[in-house]
């Protein structure tokens, strides 16, 4: 597959994280350089992960370890931010509400720039519901968000979903869906998303979604950008959050297999998940370096 005219068409790359720059904590070969290559081509490059355990911070720290050293916060978007951003920009959920977190710092730390008072996360990861008294939730949380986490347990389960079911205006926010990560380097691990599920399937409802696919991300990103959504390019290893993020926001998308996705299986998954094709094919982002 001809590559150079997604190159040369494309202003700004958007890329995925897991799968397309790293796999856990290591760097895919040729990555850097490629990024310098776009570099000096004066491309914009953008992070959009769907990862929400860490901060924003946390995430550039992490692109410095790799070598990645010029990227800065104003260059990552992650689930966390936009599942912060739609409880206070969209949903308009005032600040003197409470938010319970099934999560990490990564939100906690967007909800707080909200000043948010925040319930749950870390400081529940230890907790079991009483069996006789049973769980007493703050009638004062507006929402609940969910994401990864390390210590979900059937604490959370239960106050999360007494949220929900018995606070009238609750909202139900995921940061994303994801089946399947790359928690560590050599082997995919269950995602954030089936903690979600558990949650959904508790409450016989769906989350809103913040993260990649929402069109409230891709709104989100358009605005940070600054440029019509054709001008950009989404690199993705997933053809349910990634490509179909790109796709239906109006990007130009490249499939990598370098993560989740892999060449010998796409028909199969194309049908499986009943997703969109994506418009190019790529063994790896190093493949777009073409001098």
């Amino acid at each position: 597959m001809d590559l150079r005219p997604l190159v040369e068409t494309t202003s700004t790359f958007v890329l995925d994280c897991d799968g397309v720059v790293w796999r856990g904590k290591e760097i895919v070969p040729g990555v850097k350089e490629t990024l310098d290559y776009f570099r000096r081509l004066n491309k914009r490059i953008v992070f959009v992960t769907n990862n929400s355990t860490r901060t924003r911070q946390q995430q550039v720290e992490k692109f410095h370890k790799l070598g990645i050293t010029w990227v800065s916060v104003d260059d990552i978007l992650t689930s966390a931010y936009a599942a912060a951003a739609y409880l206070h920009s969209s949903l308009k959920l005032p600040t003197d509400k409470k938010v319970y977190v099934v999560g990490h710092e990564g939100i906690v730390d967007e909800l707080k720039r909200y000043n948010y008072v925040l319930l749950g996360s870390d400081a529940d990861a230890s907790r079991t519901p009483d069996l006789e008294s049973g769980v007493v939730v703050d009638e004062n949380v507006g929402a609940v968000v969910v994401g990864f986490d390390y210590h979900f347990n059937y604490y959370k389960m239960v106050y999360a979903t007494q949220c929900v079911m018995t606070l009238p205006e609750c909202a139900f926010v995921a940061t994303n869906k994801d089946a399947r990560a790359h928690v560590i380097s050599s082997a995919e691990w269950p995602g954030g998303g089936t903690m979600v599920a558990a949650l959904e399937h508790a409450l016989g409802r769906a989350p809103v979604v913040a993260g990649k696919p929402s069109p409230f991300l891709a709104k989100l990103l358009t605005q940070h950008v600054g440029i019509d959504a054709s001008e950009m390019c989404m690199v993705g290893d997933r053809l349910d959050t990634d490509i179909a993020f790109g796709n239906h926001a109006g990007m130009k998308t490249l499939l990598v297999f370098t993560g989740v996705t892999q060449k010998e299986s796409l028909e199969d998954e194309l049908k499986r998940l009943d997703a969109p094709r994506p418009h190019f094919m790529a063994d790896s982002l190093a493949d777009l370096r073409l001098e």
